[in-house]
């Protein structure tokens, strides 16, 4: 069965390589440019791994984790952070937001489909369980 992955993303040439890659590595993808959306979005569409960007306008991609982290239907899909301004402490906040991997721009594609793939296989998020830790996932 396709797995299927809900990116957020509002810079279109990222979200365009990020579905692109995916989808060329046999994933069903799902584009939200608006963090607005991406709730309703995640919710109708049932997604085995959320992507997000941190850095969104409207509603920050901390706000966007931590709301599906609240939600009974989403609350066990892995999330993988991606953000541009890594900076000191950055890791702590996305993870303590419930984000189970983080990736920092520009990303390199092997990095990129590795902590995919980790995440996809290491399946749904326990509710009492932290992020999976293998040091691939980690920064």
């Amino acid at each position: 069965m396709t797995k299927r992955v809900l990116v957020v993303e509002d810079n279109e040439l990222n979200l365009k390589l990020f579905c692109d890659l995916l989808r060329a590595h046999g994933f069903e993808t799902e584009a939200v440019r608006d963090g607005r959306d991406a709730y309703g979005r995640a919710r109708a569409f049932g997604p085995d791994l959320i992507i997000t960007d941190i850095q969104l306008p409207h509603v920050t991609g901390l706000e966007l984790i931590a709301e599906m982290r609240g939600d009974d239907q989403l609350v066990s899909v892995p999330i993988m952070a991606v953000t541009a301004y890594a900076g000191m402490g950055d890791e702590g906040r996305i993870r303590a937001a419930g984000a189970n991997a983080y990736v920092s721009k520009p990303i390199s594609v092997m990095r990129f489909m590795d902590v995919v793939n980790g995440l996809i296989a290491a399946g749904p998020v326990s509710e009492s369980m932290d992020a999976p830790a293998p040091s691939a996932l980690a920064k």
